[in-house]
């Protein structure tokens, strides 16, 4: 996957994208990441970004001039081919998720427009194909939300994590659930025991044990999300049986 970065602080991104996960991507050739500055297509010498709102208002909006200019420079004048996602990093938009970084990742390339200031000039919405946010709350900028989007998005990229199950075992996985409870050695550490199914060897006990987890973790911490994960019959009697004791799971 190619993913281009358009920002006004480029010197926020190679430490995030030289670590961990993002960096080793990079080096097995399965993601390219191309940083573009906008104040490269500015054509003054304060090289300006943004300017005050027409209007009037507080806070200053980002100019169109730059952001069109190197989405020119990136894609063909017809506009985006197919494969190829243009998003803009913003409160306005739709709330990030595990579904939606997965359909991001079958993309070809994606083109991130960071929003900055009070915003971006209305006009620049006419460039994009998908508008992001990562949270009902405000950032100085989009450059942190970019990060986000980027690293969730790659990490599902065939190959990146090396096993092809990992992603698909995580919070917010396909079924919609959150993760259950993890544990790894010593078996016990400062009178806290690892649950005694976990040592057992029964996988099969074992995976019910974690599914249970999860289900139990999902109805205590994160009710709504059981709306719309997909639950089998033995799931929904589990859930019932929570429900109508008011308690936690129990260990088998």
């Amino acid at each position: 996957m190619k993913v281009d970065v358009l920002t006004v602080l480029p010197e926020m991104f190679p430490g995030p994208l030289n670590a961990s996960i993002l960096g080793r991507a990079q080096a097995a050739g399965l993601l390219t990441v191309n940083i573009v500055n906008l104040r490269d297509f500015t054509h003054d010498r304060h090289r300006t970004t943004d300017d005050y709102p027409y209007g009037g208002g507080q806070g200053m909006v980002m100019k169109p001039e730059p952001v069109f200019e190197a989405l020119d420079a990136l894609l063909p004048p017809q506009g985006p081919p197919p494969g190829t996602r243009v998003i803009l990093t913003s409160p306005q938009g739709e709330t990030f998720t595990q579904s939606r970084a997965w359909e991001l990742s079958r993309a070809e390339r994606l083109v991130l427009i960071c929003g900055r200031y009070e915003g971006v000039d209305e006009r620049v919405r006419h460039r994009v194909t998908d508008e992001i946010s990562i949270g009902d709350y405000v950032l100085t900028g989009g450059e942190l939300a970019a990060l986000v989007i980027l690293d969730a998005v790659a990490r599902l990229i065939p190959g990146v994590l090396g096993s092809g199950t990992s992603p698909l075992e995580e919070s917010f996985s396909c079924d919609g659930l959150l993760e259950g409870p993890q544990y790894t050695r010593p078996p016990e550490y400062r009178g806290l025991a690892v649950p005694e199914v976990l040592l057992s060897g029964d996988h099969a006990r074992i995976r019910q044990w974690r599914r249970r987890q999860a289900l139990a973790r999902t109805l205590e911490r994160r009710p709504d999300l059981l709306e719309r994960a997909r639950l089998g019959p033995e799931d929904r009697r589990y859930l019932e049986g929570l429900r109508a004791k008011g308690g936690g799971p129990g260990e088998g």
